[in-house]
């Protein structure tokens, strides 16, 4: 019982300072707040007051600056749209291939004796390339000659064995089966004569593999064996390549979706085609289409095109990739501007107008094609009309604009945006600084004293040091 009241008593005490402490709590937050110098709830209220007006007049300043932003007259560079014809052209990636390749082999075995071309020489058809030592082969030759030789002696003896016995066998003086035998060995001298002249042909035919020559107008790569070594007959790895130059092929691929207007066209007459490559794509190379594949690549959907090129001047060369255009047709008065004119939107593509006002107008157009960086438009442009090529980053609808010249338009445009961000965020930072500066009386320093009292503290200073 007595335990109890202990606790009871500890409880009450606790209690009773905890509720002291939220009193005391609750009144210094009630009191009312006074500033360092003893100022009272008022002069705060009035200083934030002040505060205020400071924070709406910097308020009045960003909100200027908004306006003197949507006012500013952008820098841009125009162009007028025109109509011509232009070309309706496929582009690809193209591989030049030689027109012919031929890898050179040896049909003997021997050794090689001498190359005849230095390597890269431009070779004719009928050039000779190699010579393979000749003389096993010559006298392989000789010795097939000499068979050929006894044996037409041997033919020509049993011919003249069966004139006699023709004769004999006419007066009976021998049997039928002794010339029929005689005439069985003439003829079977003759078939001997004429298998040893295959031989002798055969021989000169292995013997003529000794000279090897060129069998087309080309350019011939490196030598891959070199003389003296020991060539057998189709060896693996050939003896040089040579590769046709002119005429020569270009391979490309257009996607399948293009076959049906490839077909259509091919039909009307043979297309031309363009391949140009870096740095001279100021001056294609013409040719025509030749071949088009008979199956759609399933890998890739694509079909493979081949087109020949005259490459006179030798500016194709094998294994180089270029830059080919077939032109399917050619369409008459469209309007074209560049391709850089055409923007993106939300609503899809469209161009900025300038208008009479200097001020532009969002149009949205209907791109057709493009074809080295102009822009066939098949709606909404007519032909005259400017358009903004450069800058249109800073514009919007009803912006007004400054046209440049071509030289400095593209540096004019970025230092012009450069300017605009700058000031739309100096006009989103408060001005209060600027208000304050403002407000100094005129002859006041920042410390508030005057120019009077400076130039006489000057004074005494230097008299101070003259003494």
């Amino acid at each position: 019982m007595k335990r109890t009241l202990w606790i009871v008593a500890l409880l009450v005490v606790v209690g009773g300072f905890a509720g002291l402490q939220q009193y005391q709590s609750w009144s210094s937050l009630t009191k009312p707040p006074t500033d360092s110098a003893g100022g009272s709830r008022e002069n705060l209220e009035s200083g934030s007051g002040a505060g205020g007006q400071g924070r709406g007049r910097g308020q009045g300043r960003r909100g200027g600056g908004r306006r003197s932003l949507g006012a500013e007259v952008v820098p841009v560079r125009v162009v007028s749209s025109v109509q011509k014809s232009m070309p309706v052209q496929l582009r690809a990636v193209g591989n030049v291939e030689a027109y012919s390749t031929v890898s050179v082999k040896s049909q003997v075995t021997g050794v090689l004796q001498t190359a005849h071309f230095t390597e890269g020489q431009d070779v004719k058809k009928g050039q000779m390339l190699f010579t393979i030592d000749p003389r096993p082969l010559e006298a392989a030759l000789k010795q097939v000659e000499a068979n050929l030789a006894r044996d037409s002696a041997q033919l020509r003896n049993w011919r003249e064995q069966l004139k006699r016995y023709a004769e004999l066998v006419d007066k009976q003086y021998v049997s039928r089966e002794q010339f029929d035998q005689i005439k069985t060995n003439a003829d079977a001298a003759e078939a001997i004569v004429n298998a040893d002249k295959a031989a002798v042909e055969n021989a000169k035919v292995q013997l003529s593999y000794c000279y090897i020559y060129s069998p087309i107008n080309g350019r011939v790569g490196s030598l891959l064996v070199n003389e003296g070594n020991l060539v057998r007959v189709n060896d693996g790895a050939p003896l040089v390549v040579i590769n046709q130059m002119s005429p020569i092929r270009v391979t490309f691929a257009v996607p399948e979706q293009h076959l049906v207007d490839l077909k259509r066209y091919m039909d009307k007459g043979q297309l031309h085609v363009d391949a140009s490559f870096a740095p001279e794509e100021a001056r294609p190379e013409q040719g025509k289409l030749e071949f088009v594949d008979n199956a759609v690549d399933r890998a890739t959907g694509t079909v493979k095109l081949k087109a020949v090129f005259t490459n006179a001047e030798r500016r194709l060369w094998p294994g180089q990739f270029v830059t080919v255009a077939l032109t399917l047709t050619t369409q008459a008065d469209v309007v074209v501007i560049p391709s850089e004119a055409i923007q993106v939107g939300q609503e899809g593509q469209h161009v900025f107008v300038v208008k009479a006002d200097n001020r532009v107008e969002m149009r949205p157009v209907t791109l057709a094609w493009t074809n080295a960086g102009e822009a066939i438009i098949a709606k909404g442009l007519s032909a005259g009309e400017q358009v903004v090529r450069e800058g249109q980053f800073l514009l919007g609808p009803g912006s007004r604009i400054e046209v440049k010249d071509a030289e400095g338009t593209a540096t004019e445009t970025k230092r012009g945006g450069r300017r605009e961000r700058a000031r739309a965020k100096a006009g989103s930072d408060n001005q209060e600084p600027d208000k304050t500066i403002a407000s100094d009386p005129p002859g006041k320093s920042d410390d508030g004293s005057s120019g009077e009292g400076r130039k006489r503290r000057g004074e005494r200073a230097r008299a101070g040091a003259d003494g």
